[in-house]
């Protein structure tokens, strides 16, 4: 019984991360990329999309737009429908994250980016934006979340959205 009490956090399932993220768009269909890394170790890169987690009682959508105000400077988009939704898990900042994203469809005619809204983690661990072609994507050979990014940028510009949100793979890392 006390071995059981004296277990630690690092030995608990985290709780899963209530997260929305933006596939932003702009006028010439480019999805804007935020460049990544982990903070202790500046070489593991990667891109994914704006986004992150709930705050108090928000909706997806508030925290869709909050969250890409915070980390692009765009507040002049149009959100539109639930794309996608998937599961992950990975090590990130020395814990492990476990995550419920929604990515919804956003559409902007502005491309310049502010980050001065960055929290201190992003200031630690994101080295800029980018906005990518589909095709830029599709031949890229860095990192992207989530995985499978460039197909279904893809198809959502050949066929729209979705009828329905589609559920991705959970990925772990």
């Amino acid at each position: 019984m006390a071995e059981d009490r004296a277990a630690t956090a690092a030995d608990r399932p985290a709780e899963v991360r209530q997260v929305s993220r933006v596939v932003l768009l702009d006028p010439d269909d480019r999805i804007l990329l935020l460049h990544g890394f982990e903070p202790g170790h500046p070489s593991d890169t990667w891109w994914f999309t704006p986004g992150g987690g709930l705050e108090g009682t928000e909706t997806r959508e508030a925290a869709a737009r909050r969250e890409l105000a915070e980390e692009t400077g765009i507040t002049d988009v149009v959100l539109g429908p639930l794309l996608w939704r998937r599961r992950c898990s990975f090590p990130f900042d020395g814990r492990r994250w476990e995550q419920d994203e929604w990515y919804y469809l956003g559409r902007t005619d502005r491309t310049a980016t502010d980050t001065g809204g960055h929290t201190d983690l992003e200031r630690r661990s994101v080295s800029g934006l980018r906005w990518w072609t589909a095709e830029e994507l599709s031949v890229s050979h860095e990192t992207v979340y989530p995985t499978r990014l460039a197909g279904l940028l893809r198809t959502l510009l050949d066929e729209g959205p979705p009828r329905a949100p589609v559920l991705l793979e959970t990925e772990r890392v």
